[in-house]
């Protein structure tokens, strides 16, 4: 009797989330449902971002100048577009590295976006002190 292949995997997990081979070991469920929930809390706060990007630009008529005020919501909505796209690469990194055992993969998108709400907010608190004055 020939020995049994492996099925694939319906997912498409066999070679990983990038698909570049080296799947490596499944790993505790617990943590790739963490990895997961990581993730979605990334793309709550894009949306979060794109959300404020659009009631900047539609909601705040005279709380700014028009350009910066353009400034600042394509700023959010541009902000959460790169978010989105670092929470999936983000993930697909973080659930190679635990498929594989190695550490997981250090992020500097933290200490951006911290900064990024920081500034926006301080431009913010300016312009209403300076328009409701």
């Amino acid at each position: 009797m020939p020995p049994l292949e492996p099925e694939p995997d319906p997912d498409g997990w066999q070679d990983g989330p990038s698909g570049q081979g080296g799947g490596g070991d499944e790993p505790d469920y617990r943590f790739t449902l963490a990895n997961e929930r990581t993730f979605l809390a990334w793309i709550r706060t894009a949306l979060g971002l794109l959300a404020g990007g659009i009631a900047v630009d539609q909601l705040t008529p005279d709380v700014a100048p028009g350009p910066l005020r353009i400034a600042l919501a394509v700023v959010c909505a541009l902000g959460g577009a790169l978010l989105g796209v670092t929470a999936y690469l983000r993930w697909a990194r973080v659930e190679e590295a635990m498929r594989a055992g190695a550490p997981l993969p250090r992020t500097h998108v933290l200490l951006v976006l911290s900064v990024g709400v920081a500034v926006v907010a301080a431009v913010f608190c300016g312009l209403i002190v300076g328009y409701s004055g």
